[in-house]
């Protein structure tokens, strides 16, 4: 005769769910505190790649990726004279994906005085206007913000035609919403081949490496991404750095008011 399987009582059963739960997210804080004590100790005696001239302020862009970062190393890190002061933050991606480490880093970054922006990754196959929601419905910004940005780099086998109808979907609905002009993020072949005039009304972050004084691209640009292997204290692995092209006003005129 087969035995009968033993049954837990109701409140015990949800004792031991409510255990459960809590040794999950004891386990999920131990290992952000973990790594928070290990990154602090990750100190380079400089950024670790060539910095361009005639620039006076730079930032870099995250994501989880970098892992946990110590946002107040990487604010105290200074490099003959030079500090970062702006990072952009990666928050979601397509419909409905959310970058791990956004809240995180979003907050951490604000709290140690970093001027702070959020990024959607951009997928080509899905509504613009769909992924514009999943931004919204993550990023809350405020005065001393940078805009949001639209990181579009792959076509993912869409039509060029339908890209552009999914980007501007996307760019409108956040502009709508944000009451101010998002910023376009690709690299210069990407920007030529497949975006050109339809965006140039929009504000340019360009990708383009191993330029020593600017990336070669036609239309005005706003920020530039002009390495990905740089070094700060507070991250274990590389970074992409950039730099704003302008003065600290013509910084301060972007920012949300």
């Amino acid at each position: 005769m087969a035995r009968k399987k033993k049954t837990i009582p109701g409140w015990k059963a949800l004792l031991v769910m409510t255990g459960m739960m809590l040794l999950t997210a004891a386990g999920i804080y131990g290992y952000v505190r973990w790594k928070e004590y290990h990154v602090h100790f990750v100190r380079y005696t400089a950024f670790g790649i060539d910095i361009p001239v005639n620039y006076n302020i730079h930032g870099i862009d995250v994501s989880h990726h970098q892992d946990v970062i110590d946002w107040e190393e990487v604010k105290k890190m200074n490099v003959e004279d030079m500090q970062l002061s702006f990072t952009f933050i990666k928050a979601t991606e397509g419909l409905v994906n959310v970058d791990k480490l956004f809240r995180r880093n979003w907050y951490k970054a604000r709290e140690e005085g970093m001027t702070r922006g959020a990024y959607h990754f951009f997928l080509a196959t899905k509504s613009g206007k769909k992924q514009a929601d999943n931004f919204i419905a993550q990023v809350t910004l405020e005065p001393g913000d940078l805009p949001p940005v639209l990181d579009v780099e792959q076509l993912y086998g869409v039509k060029p035609g339908d890209l552009r109808i999914r980007v501007k979907e996307w760019l409108t609905t956040i502009e709508a919403y944000y009451k101010v002009k998002p910023i376009i993020y690709t690299n210069v072949d990407f920007y030529n081949h497949y975006l050109g005039k339809d965006f140039d009304d929009y504000p340019l972050w360009v990708a383009h490496y191993l330029q020593p004084n600017k990336p070669r691209i036609e239309r005005s640009w706003v920020f530039w991404q002009h390495s990905e292997t740089g070094r700060v204290n507070g991250i274990r692995s590389r970074v992409d750095f950039n730099v704003f092209n302008g003065d600290s006003a013509a910084f301060s005129q972007l920012l949300l008011n």
